[in-house]
């Protein structure tokens, strides 16, 4: 296994990172947010979708300035290219020259045993291919997408930081699946983890706020996809995440955990292949397919107000595979100093917040009401007797991937 945060391909010549590119992409989409790396300040945000119709939709952001064209964008290297050039033109000209981009770094998901940050090749697109049956709405885009623009920019530098490294100091008795320990080691059969550079950002930033790096921190990643990390002393020891991002709590149409033994039996009882079925578990599952309304816990929360009981039923089972995974990660630490709620969702639902923390009071966990119902942004949410801190941080994601790609970058 590779060491997170380190390339085990040739980059050449240490070289200095000025501003990078940080990618963010989808079949017919490309997102990005452009990072001056010599004080992290982030110079734009933008980007592409409906990449390959008549009619693209292109956002840049600068300066507070928004700009929306419609143009015709036929793939991803051409969105790239787009982009660079509403970057280094007026009223947007953040740039003097396209030059000036470093790399495009890529919160890239899962390359199995290749981890940790690497320089885009063909040896990691075909370890990312390897992943793609447990990564399929994941990776295909990306290697797809990497392998366009390393053949039309070769001019600029791709740097993959995989989801997967920030969990690859979790010990073998966390990550080893009970199967004959051979498919383990043929097939990198293990629980690699996700949301890596979410929930290093919450241990970074924790650790910032609270004046410490010594700390126990579990950090809960609650959006469309949703995870939890044990994180000591800035870390991962244990994350609710297994081999596939399918794994884990439910996710808004992603089944989460699933006892394997059901697909023979839903394979029986509805006629369907084995691939038909892992597509509507990726696709129909999760919150969505509880309760026939929506993924979006905000649709399923005005839905369970109005008497919606499937709505409501996925919102309890949610919360309750949470607090599952919650009583887990506090036995793997030992007890947590700070809780911290991040994503979509654990940053602005005050119900799925307070329904989480729930009679937690004997176990030092208890929320202030008033203080959670009024949250906005950064800030602390511990009730008066609690013994274990309660905070909501936004997480920034795109700026870890910078660092990676700048550290590697420099050597």
């Amino acid at each position: 296994m590779t060491t997170p945060g380190r390339s085990t391909t040739p980059v050449g010549p240490a070289c200095a990172a000025g501003k990078i590119l940080v990618a963010n992409l989808g079949s017919t989409s490309f997102k990005y947010r452009l990072f001056d790396m010599s004080d992290e300040r982030q110079l734009a945000k933008g980007g592409i979708d409906r990449i390959g119709s008549p009619a693209s939709r292109c956002v840049v952001e600068t300066g507070g300035r928004k700009e929306e064209t419609t143009v015709q964008v036929p793939d991803h290297a051409v969105a790239v290219r787009q982009c660079l050039e509403q970057l280094t033109r007026a009223p947007h000209g953040c740039l003097r020259d396209a030059a000036e981009v470093s790399a495009i770094g890529f919160k890239a998901v899962h390359g199995g045993e290749v981890s940790g940050v690497q320089r885009v090749t063909p040896e990691v697109l075909a370890a990312m291919e390897r992943m793609s049956p447990v990564a399929p709405a994941h990776n295909p885009p990306y290697i797809a997408a990497m392998r366009l623009l390393a053949e039309k920019l070769p001019e600029i530098p791709l740097v993959a930081a995989f989801e997967t490294g920030f969990h690859a100091t979790i010990t073998a008795a966390q990550r080893t699946y009970a199967i004959p320990y051979e498919w383990s080691e043929a097939l990198a059969i293990r629980k690699w983890g996700f949301h890596g550079a979410s929930h290093r950002y919450i241990g970074y930033r924790t650790a910032q706020v609270l004046g410490t790096e010594s700390l126990r921190i579990i950090s809960c990643h609650l959006g469309g996809s949703s995870s939890l990390c044990a994180i000591r002393n800035g870390q991962s020891v244990a994350t609710s995440m297994g081999m596939s991002p399918q794994s884990g709590l439910p996710h808004n149409n992603r089944v989460g955990d699933l006892d394997p033994y059901t697909l023979p039996l839903l394979m029986q009882h509805t006629g369907h292949s084995l691939e038909q079925l892992l597509d509507a578990l990726a696709n129909q599952g999760g919150l969505l397919g509880i309760s026939g309304v929506s993924g979006d816990v905000r649709d399923l929360e005005d839905a369970a107000s109005q008497g919606h009981t499937r709505a409501q039923l996925a919102l309890d089972v949610f919360t309750a595979e949470i607090r599952r995974y919650l009583g887990s990660l506090l036995v793997a630490l030992g007890g947590a100093d700070v809780i911290v709620f991040t994503g979509g969702i654990g940053e602005n639902s005050a119900a799925i917040r307070r329904a989480v923390c729930s009679n937690l009071r004997d176990l030092g966990i208890e929320l202030d009401d008033a203080a959670n119902a009024s949250a906005h942004g950064e800030c602390e949410l511990t009730g008066p007797s609690g013994r274990t801190r309660i905070w909501i941080m936004p997480t920034n994601e795109e700026l870890i991937v910078a660092r990676q790609t700048k550290q590697l970058l420099e050597g």
